[in-house]
């Protein structure tokens, strides 16, 4: 196997020859990490690096691969987050934003954690019927439980496969307590199964604000809501008694990061009750996309924001570190975690999480009688 390039040596190299395509988060099809050959652009003295830079790339269009798959609900082990169960209805997300840590996830299934992942999405079409399983076994007990933590329930093709509504319908059926997040206004969609959840104490949703600069966030996360109707989403979910917070995440030094008081207080206007933030995460291939990414867009910027993040990480572009992967370590950390504390008090924004009811969890007929009328 050859030896994995230097992520920012790579990221340069990059940069010379993907040029930024619209309405997506990054041109470059970099190769997984299990691949055995690795290739690097190489300039040959006939320019070809700088005739490459300036081809006109077109869009590749998004491609959905329906899978059938054995299990729907994954566990939690890290400490780091407060759910103890998740359910992410698809692999790889269209909304294309650069930082996702989901990204190379896409490896597994032999695709590019770059351009791939949010073009080749996987739909699990079946993912209703495998909850189904799962909450009817006797063993199963009811627990916290997020759905779209990896990547969005509510990217684009949800409006047409509609699975998310599929296991939201489930989770109604059976009165288990959920939550969401979600960078989407496609959410709005669902509030007749949210909002009667909520009002029993079983629903929340959270919605991802990573800026408020649309320009930023045309870059940073291309197919997503754009920041003000990400901020309606909150203000309808908010009027309709859901509980809602607000992810301010993640916070990039430098780029998004002077804005974290004024999402909170723009958060909390809408309707926001509470809320969270986490730092910039860069895991496997992430670290070279995101590198290119500032490359590209802010050039006089990525060295000082590269070594703040380093300065969080111990010298590492990242700490995987259970307690110090969302967190980061050291005195700019320190200092970013009191500007979070001060802000979400002075906003009136309480803890990321909620308390939900668990008393009212039924366990789901079987899938042969879902559909049939109760004989007694």
């Amino acid at each position: 196997m050859n030896k994995t390039p230097n992520p920012a040596e790579a990221a340069a190299s990059a940069a010379l020859v993907y040029m930024p395509l619209k309405g997506r988060g990054t041109a470059w099809a970099i190769e997984h990490r299990f691949k055995r050959d690795t290739r690097e652009a190489f300039d040959d003295g006939w320019g070809t690096l700088e005739q490459a830079a300036h081809e006109e790339h077109l869009a590749p269009q998004t491609q959905i691969i329906e899978e059938r798959v054995k299990s729907i609900l994954s566990g939690n082990q890290s400490p780091d987050v407060s759910f103890d169960l998740s359910i992410n209805p698809y692999r790889g997300c269209e909304h294309g934003c650069i930082y996702c840590f989901a990204r190379p996830t896409h490896s597994y299934l032999n695709m590019s954690p770059g351009l791939d992942f949010e073009t080749r999405i996987i739909a699990k079409v079946n993912a209703a019927e495998r909850l189904r399983e799962a909450l009817a076994s006797p063993r199963y007990e009811p627990k916290m439980l997020n759905i779209g933590s990896a990547t969005d329930a509510y990217q684009p093709v949800e409006r047409r496969l509609r699975i998310t509504r599929s296991i939201m319908e489930l989770m109604v059926e059976c009165q288990h307590p959920f939550s969401v997040i979600t960078k989407s206004a496609g959410v709005e969609r669902d509030l007749d199964l949210i909002a009667p959840m909520a009002a029993h104490g079983r629903s929340a949703v959270y919605v991802s604000l990573t800026t408020l600069d649309p320009q930023l966030a045309r870059i940073l996360e291309p197919r997503a809501a754009a920041p003000h109707r990400r901020l309606q989403v909150i203000e309808t979910l908010s009027r309709a008694g859901v509980p809602v917070g607000v992810s301010a995440s993640p916070m990039i030094p430098f780029i998004n990061e002077p804005e974290l008081e004024r999402i909170f207080e723009a958060a909390a206007a809408a309707g926001a009750r509470s809320g969270f933030s986490i730092v910039l995460r860069l895991p496997w291939e992430v670290n070279p996309l995101f590198q290119q990414w500032l490359q590209q867009h802010f050039p006089d910027r990525a060295q000082r924001v590269m070594s703040r993040v380093r300065e969080m990480h111990g010298g590492k572009d990242y700490d995987s570190r259970f307690g110090h992967r969302m967190s980061g370590e050291g005195v700019w950390a320190q200092l970013f975690a009191q500007r979070v504390a001060n802000a979400k008090q002075r906003f009136g924004l309480a803890g990321d999480k909620e308390q939900f009811d668990f008393s009212g969890f039924r366990r789901p007929r079987p899938d042969a009688a879902a559909g049939q009328g109760e004989l007694f």
